[in-house]
């Protein structure tokens, strides 16, 4: 009798979640080394120019016996921090969309996975790592509690465990 039984549960092929567990952690150096230079880049992106400028405009007054104040090149120089900064988010936003990694992090070679191994989605990454770390930051001792728990089994930090994320070698 090889009907197929009208009362069985339903039968389907589960193609959303990902069994491989062939990934390899991110060294904690190495996540070190790619929060440094994340932070290098939006540095020189956004707060040079802007230091430029203040110090330019500040400097131009000094020059002409003026009372140090922001001038117009302080302005020039804010809107080029700003094309930088906006430009940064766009190229850091498509590369976290597109597989997990900010600029650094791609340049490094590691990337945001699930902790079973499948794509993390943007609004994982910046809702639950970011975002509710970023709120959590304003508790006493947060960060470096949350910094600390990369020291674990599964070299998780908190955000990380908070999003269900691990960081893996791309």
């Amino acid at each position: 009798m090889n009907t197929p039984n009208p009362y069985a549960a339903p039968r389907a092929a589960v193609a959303d979640i990902s069994t491989t567990t062939d990934f390899e952690p991110a060294d904690r150096i190495v996540r070190l080394a790619a929060a440094i230079l994340d932070g290098i880049i939006i540095m020189a992106i956004v707060y040079v120019p802007l230091l430029l400028g203040g110090g330019a405009s500040i400097y131009m007054s000094i020059l002409t016996g003026r009372e140090p104040q922001i001038g117009p090149g302080f302005a020039i120089w804010s809107l080029v921090a700003f094309v930088g900064c906006v430009a940064w988010i766009w190229v850091t936003i498509v590369y976290v969309a597109r597989n997990g990694q900010t600029i650094a992090k791609k340049m490094i070679g590691i990337k945001v996975v699930r902790s079973d191994g499948s794509k993390a989605s943007l609004g994982r990454i910046f809702w639950l790592r970011n975002f509710v770390n970023g709120l959590l930051g304003i508790i006493p001792f947060y960060q470096l509690i949350d910094i600390l728990f990369i020291f674990g089994d599964r070299r998780q930090c908190l955000h990380d465990k908070i999003a269900d994320t691990i960081v893996v070698k791309a």
